[in-house]
Formats: C-alpha cells, structure tokens, sequence
C-alpha cells in the first residue's frame, strides 16, 4: 500500500494545504490534511463516514465545528478562560466571551501547518503529525512538544497516539473532533444510529456548559449502557438535553485510566457500518452536532445532527477540578495516549 500526497488548495494567506491519504490492506481509508492534523476522510465499505470540507480555503473560514481538527493545547472548556498551576494564576484566551476558553483558544492547534513525516507504507500504513506550542501560546506555559500519529492497520482500525513534552509544567488536553455519519456524510441525520456507551457516569453541565460534578446516567437519557438510538438521547425534557440543545457531554469511561479499552459502540442500521472507539484516557465527549449548521462542506449544506463526535479527553475544566483525573503533564515527563476507531461492518 501507499500514502498518497495530493494538494488540498490555499490558505487565504496563500500557504499551501496538502492532504495525505492512507490506504491499508483491510480497505480502511484516512484522508489527513497538515492544516489542523485534521482528519479530512474517513473511506470504509464505500462510504465516506467523515464529515469535512472540500478544500483548505473553507476549514480555514469555517465557523467554530472543528470538523475533523487535532484540538489542542486544552480540547473542550476550561471555565472563565483561567486556571492555577504550582500556586500560579494563568490566564487563557476567552473565545467563548463571558463563558469559557474553548479547544485551545483564538489559535488553537487546529488553525496551525504541521509538520508531517510519512513512516511507513507498507500494508498498514503510518503517518506523523508534528508541532512546536511555544511557553506562553495562547497563555499556556511551557515549551511544548507535540506528536501526533495516525496509523491505519490491515484490520480496519485508525488508531491516533498523541505525545508530548514541555521543558514547564503544563496542562494538556489533546483530541480529534471528527463527525461520523455511519451512513456516509450525505446519509442524512444520524439520530437512527445505536449506540452504546461504556459509562456509569457523565458529568452534569451549569447554564454555560462547564461541568459540575460527576453524575450516574441510571434514570437519564445518558444511560447508553445498553445499545439504543441517538434519538432516544437527544430528545427529552431532560434539563441537561435542554441546556445543550442534545448530546454534549463527557462521559467517564468505565475501567482503569491508562489501559486501552471500549468508550463507544456505534452501528448505522441503514449501512451496517459499526465502529468501536477505544481511549486510555478518562473520558469521551460525545457531541450530537446541535448547533451545527448555516455552513456548506462536502456534498452541500451541514445540518443539525448530521454527524456525532466521539472526543476523547480529560474531563472538561479539569484544570479547575482537583477531584477529577489530572491532565497536569510535569516538565521533562512524556506523555503518551491512544485513541482507536476499529471498523466493521454487521
């Protein structure tokens, strides 16, 4: 097999985009642009489950989806924009305005040209994402060294290992902030799609959406500890739905923190496409794209519910929730976490 290097157009400052494609033995295909470490694609048993944007000029100018993007320093909200570290006030940039500081800031990892570095292209394929956060980007400290790799295996899995160290204290909170349509990106809305999610807890979100404390899905509709449809989650008189207008809300996966293991099942009754996303870390965002529309990207106009997110992740505001599993990587330490999307078809 083979990575592929075609160009994906300009930046409107006119850098140039690139876009790599990895094919593996098993028929699984990711499409990844350097603009963002961005997941452009995602090709399974014919269909293209991702959704995304035709060409750089419209990820550059789109309107706050993330669509696809490595979200960094910290993915998610860390409210009020601030957070202390070794008796330190650090103060972040507030672009959500009277709320919170949100995926990384004004120029987050997802707005920036990585570097990228083919490693391999034989039958499972590898490709890494490499960039340089310097101390006091967007407020953060620390010199901050960041990997990203995608790999695509001959079993139909994209696995993403993040890495990262900091000559400073820091925090960290890395993702990727892809949408899947099980029924492909034109397939309509996903609120059909069973889903099961390996979680006892979520936590529970004020009016600005910061969490508040860990809360047991028994009796709501974030129970998805038994396979149901999105729909059965989305639609309620639940004050939590209420607040986010559907899903968006951390859920804290079941067993040890740092062993790989299931977050999430997903199967499209309409295509048969099912994925499982496995984490080592604490948590997974799953996002019902609520609030997304009044953008074109592949194929037409988004709409609402059109895809789902599964972000894994520290626990939102975590760097102001001692009680929560630490995201607090020390100088000179290494960081290494992995995310997986196994893909099948039932």
């Amino acid at each position: 097999m083979a990575i592929i290097k075609t160009p994906f157009g300009n930046l409107p400052d006119g850098r140039a985009v690139t876009r790599y494609t990895l094919a593996s033995k098993g028929g699984l295909c990711a499409s990844v642009l350097d603009y963002g470490a961005t997941l452009q694609s995602i090709l399974f048993a014919g269909k293209d489950v991702l959704l995304g944007y035709e060409n750089a000029a419209d990820y550059a100018n789109a309107g706050g989806g993330y669509l696809g993007a490595t979200v960094g320093r910290y993915a998610n909200r860390i409210a009020g924009g601030m957070f202390t570290l070794n008796g330190k006030i650090y103060t972040l940039a507030n672009n959500e305005p009277g709320r919170a500081h949100l995926h990384g800031g004004n120029v987050g990892f997802d707005k920036k040209i990585w570097e990228m570095d083919i490693l391999d292209t034989g039958d499972e394929p590898v490709l890494k994402a490499s960039l340089f956060s310097p101390d006091g980007e967007e407020g953060y400290p620390g010199n901050l060294n960041v990997t990203v790799t995608f790999k695509v295996s001959a079993d139909n899995t994209l696995s993403i290992t993040y890495t990262a160290d900091s000559d400073a204290d820091t925090v960290i909170n890395f993702t990727n902030h892809a949408y899947f349509n099980l029924n492909g990106f034109d397939g309509g809305d996903i609120l059909d799609t069973v889903v099961s999610v390996n979680a006892d807890y979520f936590t529970t979100v004020d009016q600005l959406l910061i969490p508040t404390e860990l809360t047991p899905v028994d009796g709501t509709p974030f129970d998805f500890r038994q396979a149901k449809p999105l729909s059965d989650g989305i639609f309620g008189d639940h004050p939590q739905i209420k607040l986010a207008g559907g899903v968006d809300h951390n859920f804290a996966v079941n067993g040890e923190i740092g062993t790989l293991r299931e977050a999430i099942r997903a199967r499209s009754p309409k295509s048969g496409i099912e994925v499982t996303c496995l984490t080592d870390l604490p948590g997974v965002q799953i996002y019902t794209a609520n609030w997304l529309e009044k953008e074109f990207g592949k194929g037409g106009p988004l709409t609402r519910f059109q895809g789902f997110c599964m972000e894994t992740q520290f626990y939102p505001d975590t760097p102001n929730h001692p009680d929560f599993p630490s995201c607090v990587l020390k100088a000179g330490e290494k960081f290494k976490s992995v995310t997986a999307f196994h893909f099948e078809t039932k």
